[in-house]
């Protein structure tokens, strides 16, 4: 991808394959080699370009972007090479401004700056692949920075799926970094997590306390479901009945909260908000794994409750509170919250059938043998 700027800080996840990233802030150059899992922030303003390093597979890169255009809160490309295609954004200052700049007639600069028809993308050579590459470091190095002054200092990507997982069991693993293990994430108040969730398990339904996730499925297939108050109540009307509806306007005049299951089935490349307080659940088809990167935001002070499993936050209650809020004995209570004994990821839904199946299946065996045992 030929050399770009940003009017947004960004941090880039390598999905799949090898690259290279160059960035220039002035007279400073960096230089990375890219390996899935690596994590990477690119300064707002600074010129980049990548290479993919790997002529049998695909580079590809899940980002998150902060603009740092404060009236529009959005965020651009800016093309200065280029041409047509991208078109140069020197394209449109005048003969006078560009002359006078470059220090160069108008009818030169064209020939540079209206050249370039081929797309952002364009095919280099092995030999050229090499040449963009040969300063590069990698997140195994630390990476390096070259300043004008010639001296180098370390800072370079970091590789999530080399940090020993904060969880980890037979039904899946999670890996997470902040800005506590990458301090280029501190200051954006970024996180980014990573869950390979085995094929039929699930995680379990959980909530964060102040930070936002935005979602993208990497591979697999699955679905999520989370429960939202915010739903409003013109979709909820399409999507039930008019009775419902109404007993449900009714809940929301009398001041009481109705939520709405958003859900959607998941495959490679679909993106979801889970907004904070937002309890949401994840599961992974019965064929094969699911994974998922996530971009935390607003992560200071964050904390991840879960609300099922050995984890559980409602095992905290005390028993008055626990018989109070569900108006039932706190002992049965406890019995359905202690009955899942993982924690984190869990057998999903089918699984969980077909060992209840099992578990039925054995109880009918046992009896069978005690009927006919003499």
């Amino acid at each position: 991808m030929i050399p770009h700027h940003f009017d947004a800080e960004a941090v880039f996840f390598v999905v799949r394959g090898r690259g290279t990233i160059n960035l220039i802030h002035q007279q400073n150059k960096e230089s990375y080699n890219l390996e899935r899992g690596d994590v990477i922030r690119v300064p707002a303003g600074a010129l980049i370009y990548l290479i993919n390093r790997d002529s049998n597979d695909k580079f590809q890169i899940a980002s998150l972007f902060q603009p740092v255009s404060t009236p529009t809160n959005t965020f651009r490309e800016f093309f200065g090479v280029g041409g047509e295609n991208p078109e140069s954004f020197f394209n449109v200052f005048s003969d006078e401004i560009l002359e006078a700049a470059f220090n160069t007639e108008r009818e030169r600069l064209d020939k540079v700056f209206k050249q370039q028809r081929q797309g952002e993308i364009v095919e280099a050579s092995q030999e050229q692949i090499r040449a963009l590459s040969r300063d590069a470091s990698s997140s195994q190095e630390g990476g390096h920075i070259w300043s004008r002054r010639g001296s180098r200092s370390s800072r370079g990507p970091y590789n999530l799926l080399n940090k020993r997982p904060t969880h980890s069991n037979e039904f899946g693993q999670l890996h997470e970094v902040d800005g506590n293990d990458y301090s280029q994430l501190q200051d954006l108040d970024v996180a980014v997590t990573f869950h390979n969730i085995k094929q039929g398990a699930m995680v379990a339904p959980f909530y964060n306390s102040k930070a936002t996730s935005l979602v993208v499925v990497v591979e697999g297939r699955g679905r999520f479901e989370m429960a939202c108050p915010h739903v409003s109540s013109s979709k909820r009307q399409r999507s039930q009945g008019r009775r419902e509806y109404e007993q449900e306007e009714e809940r929301e005049e009398s001041g009481s909260t109705h939520y709405q299951r958003v859900s959607a089935r998941l495959s490679p490349r679909t993106a979801f908000i889970v907004p904070a307080g937002h309890p949401v659940s994840i599961v992974a088809s019965d064929n094969q794994n699911l994974q998922i990167v996530a971009f935390k935001i607003n992560v200071e002070n964050n904390q991840r409750n879960y609300l099922a499993g050995q984890e559980n936050v409602l095992n905290q209650l005390e028993r008055e509170a626990k018989e109070l809020a569900f108006n039932m004995p706190a002992k049965e209570v406890e019995a359905i919250f202690n009955n899942q004994r993982q924690s984190v990821f869990l057998p999903g839904p089918n699984q969980r059938q077909q060992r209840e199946e099992g578990r039925h299946g054995g109880l009918l065996l046992d009896t069978i043998k005690d009927v006919f045992m003499f």
